[in-house]
């Protein structure tokens, strides 16, 4: 037990050394690679801590291995931009002045219902809450934001990427007679639909594909 013990804390405060190395992002947000390399490095740690079989100096030769291969991605990224798009890749803009980017989300693999909740937890509630929207080459979201937000109440997504959500549109109060009316008006099928949502003033972000996104007006029963 006492082994286990000692190698587990000569483990412990090498990882603590080459973490602190690597820098600040491997505590904050991380870049794809270095994501991996995280990952590897806790794999690599437990063999030795667990399996008192394996010589120590294995597993510490290992972590400074991978330690010399981040130092060495980290300096192609610097000295070389094209090696740091490749490996890390580039930011995305999925929200422009002409609403969202369908090409830029399926890029990323993301759908619309992805974008509405990243921008939920950066603190905007409307998909016309910012002129642009991006998100960065470490997965996280940025926003440049309007003056003023346009939105007072919570948006239900009533349309995802042609999609009707038949509870949203009940809990909306607009009813599946009121959203064919609708449709029927924008002269559109839903399967033609982007996104469409509308808040609790009636407020109705519509955006049908491949074109430009329209503010526009519904009847809804109440407020939510």
């Amino acid at each position: 037990m006492a082994l286990i013990f000692i190698r587990t804390t000569i483990i412990f405060v090498t990882l603590l050394i080459v973490m602190r190395l690597m820098g600040k992002s491997q505590i904050g947000e991380m870049q794809p690679f270095e994501f991996v390399i995280t990952l590897v490095i806790a794999e690599l740690a437990c063999i030795p801590m667990a399996d008192s079989s394996i010589p120590l100096l294995y597993g510490i030769v290992a972590i400074i291995a991978i330690f010399v291969l981040h130092q060495t991605m980290w300096l192609l990224n610097l000295w070389f931009k094209p090696v740091k798009t490749v490996v890390c890749g580039k930011p995305s803009v999925v929200i422009n002045k002409d609403g969202i980017d369908e090409y830029q989300l399926k890029k990323n693999n993301l759908d619309v219902s992805d974008l509405i909740e990243s921008m939920r937890s950066a603190g905007y509630f409307a998909l016309d809450d910012v002129y642009y929207g991006l998100y960065e080459a470490n997965g996280s979201f940025s926003a440049l934001p309007k003056e003023e937000k346009q939105s007072r109440s919570l948006a239900l997504t009533l349309i995802d990427g042609g999609k009707i959500d038949k509870k949203n549109v009940s809990d909306s109060g607009i009813g599946d007679d009121g959203l064919e009316k609708f449709l029927k008006g924008e002269k559109v099928k839903a399967a033609q639909v982007l996104v469409m949502t509308v808040d609790g003033d009636g407020r109705v972000y519509f955006q049908k594909k491949g074109e430009k996104y329209k503010i526009l007006h519904a009847e809804v029963k109440g407020e939510w």
